[in-house]
């Protein structure tokens, strides 16, 4: 399989359904520890749109995905559940004669799949994968995560954030962390508005160094070999560069 990783902001979707649709039979299976709830759309980034490419003459194309949208907001999905999900996934899209490509950026949920953590009853085989991040510039990821989240704000993210406290109680949502943590704070009162924006653009930026603080820990200590390209190249550049990886793990397989 194929496995896509980064740091938020980093274009991981959108490249992952290229690639899946190069590949002619690629399908993604979503590696995010919060897209797994369903009304948990804005603040989480899933913007189903991502899996929809257009071709030249005008033809939508669905990307396959898996691992959305199963469970609702409120359940305390772990890394075991999301090992199992992910088996299944993985065995049905390879019985169809799938690619799966494993797409997001928890590290713990990869990690989890990529050297099989022994977790429940149930032993996982470790699956070999090839394993490609997307490298971006500080600066530039920085800008982007900024520029983001006011384009979440300005979609409706408190207005999501209201509608699941009408069936969720504060400090469920807060657990999530991130947007749910800071913006339910200030639905309930506990910050500005402007105070919820600022505490939650540190708290993303501290994010996405943390996730690529782990990414070189899986390379460096736990014996995940990643290759890394450059975010911001062209689509299809980045795409060509994988293919050919790609190709030649199967010469050497």
């Amino acid at each position: 399989m194929i496995t896509i990783l980064g740091p938020t902001a980093s274009g991981k979707t959108t490249f992952a359904a290229h690639l899946a649709h190069r590949l002619r039979g690629g399908e993604i299976i979503s590696a995010d520890s919060r897209m797994v709830y369903r009304g948990m759309t804005i603040g989480t980034g899933k913007d189903l749109d991502d899996y929809v490419l257009h071709e030249e003459d005008g033809s939508e194309v669905h990307v396959p995905y898996h691992l959305i949208d199963i469970c609702e907001a409120g359940y305390r999905f772990n890394v075991y559940e999301f090992q199992c999900a992910f088996q299944n996934a993985y065995i049905d899209i390879k019985a169809r004669g799938g690619i799966p490509i494993l797409c997001g950026g928890t590290g713990l949920y990869i990690e989890s799949v990529l050297k099989s953590y022994e977790l429940g009853s149930v032993k996982f085989p470790e699956r070999n994968s090839l394993t490609i991040g997307l490298r971006i510039d500080r600066d530039l990821r920085r800008q982007k995560i900024t520029e983001r989240l006011y384009a979440r704000l300005e979609e409706g993210m408190v207005e999501e954030v209201r509608g699941l406290l009408e069936k969720l109680p504060a400090e469920r949502l807060i657990r999530y962390g991130l947007e749910y943590k800071y913006v339910t704070e200030y639905c309930i009162g506990e910050l500005s508005y402007d105070e919820m924006v600022r505490r939650l653009e540190i708290a993303i930026h501290q994010f996405a160094k943390r996730q690529m603080t782990w990414f070189r820990g899986m390379e460096e200590r736990r014996g995940v070999p990643i290759h890394w390209i450059d975010a911001t190249l062209p689509m299809e550049e980045k795409v060509e560069q994988v293919l050919s990886l790609w190709e030649g793990v199967n010469r050497v397989g």
